[in-house]
């Protein structure tokens, strides 16, 4: 480990999957859910130091920027790291079918590609 601090940026659509997931515990426990709010939260700011601890994000549809964690026993965090931030995108329940979220990468993936083309990038 090389001791570098990293930022830790959540994106508004992980922080709205994450609420998702929080609210539909709350119904049944509202201690539960605090509980597990605090432990995701906890989980991803120590990202801020050795983010690449966890693996890459192993798919034949998406390129290898993503790592996983696995958080609370069942909710998997996608991140990018750059030279100074890990970026967190997606907070995903593991019991859920996610393929949706494959289809999503895939996309916008495929229109940051067109979109350098066009742009002579």
């Amino acid at each position: 480990m090389n001791g570098k601090i990293y930022s830790v940026i959540i994106s508004d659509a992980a922080l709205q999957m994450l609420d998702s997931h929080i609210y539909f515990l709350a119904k049944v426990s509202q201690d539960a859910a605090t509980k597990m709010m605090n432990q995701i939260l906890h989980d991803i700011e120590s990202l801020s130091q050795n983010p690449a601890r966890y693996p890459v994000y192993d798919s034949q549809f998406i390129e290898p920027r993503y790592r996983k964690m696995l958080t609370s026993k069942r909710y998997l965090v996608l991140y990018e790291i750059t030279d100074d931030a890990i970026y967190v995108d997606y907070i995903v329940d593991c019991r859920q079918d996610y393929e949706w979220l494959i289809r999503q990468i895939t996309l916008s993936t495929s229109e940051k590609a067109h979109a350098a083309v066009a742009n002579g990038v």
